[in-house]
């Protein structure tokens, strides 16, 4: 699949029948933020409220990834965010192999067009993210993981404070 821009691969998500995923949704979530964009965000699927929105990283999650990048310096408005799958699963189930398999193209696409010095990779279903060489990558657990149990909270916050050193670097 060879797409010329952003809004191109947009539409090709919206549309998307690949996976079985888009039988339960309301829209695809491609992701947003700026084509220049230094740093690039990747989770794992969209949940209730993103299929609602279109929008990913708008529910819970997403309010508290917001505030806390916010908190080290990070703007929301900066990054690019997405995810590893551009559709709702089941009960926000952890995504299938073929699920992820069929949306990695899209992903390529993305870091292809954005070109990130950053990516950060949140949860466990974002590592399969294709690495590009030259982009510094970056696993962090899942705000929704960071909210719910203290010690992933603590973590999660050194995590978001590593991420802002390596953007510092980069900008320096």
């Amino acid at each position: 699949m060879i797409l010329l821009s952003i809004d191109e691969l947009n539409i090709q998500v919206y549309g998307c029948r690949k996976c079985r995923l888009w039988q339960g949704a309301k829209h695809g979530v491609p992701g947003e933020g700026p084509l220049n964009a230094k740093v690039m965000l990747i989770g794992q699927n969209p949940g209730a409220d993103e299929d609602e929105t279109g929008r990913p990283f708008v529910g819970r999650a997403g309010k508290f990834l917001s505030k806390t990048l916010a908190e080290f310096g990070i703007e929301r408005e900066k990054v690019f965010i997405t995810n590893i799958v551009k559709h709702v699963s089941p009960k926000n189930r952890k995504p299938y192999p073929d699920e992820v398999a069929a949306c990695l193209p899209y992903v390529n696409i993305q870091i292809n067009v954005i070109k990130p010095k950053i990516i950060v990779l949140i949860g466990a279903s974002a590592k399969e993210t294709p690495r590009v060489e030259g982009i510094k990558y970056i696993q962090i657990i899942h705000p929704s993981a960071a909210m719910r149990f203290t010690n992933m909270g603590e973590k999660f916050r050194v995590q978001i404070a590593e991420v802002a050193k390596l953007i510092g670097a980069i900008d320096s």
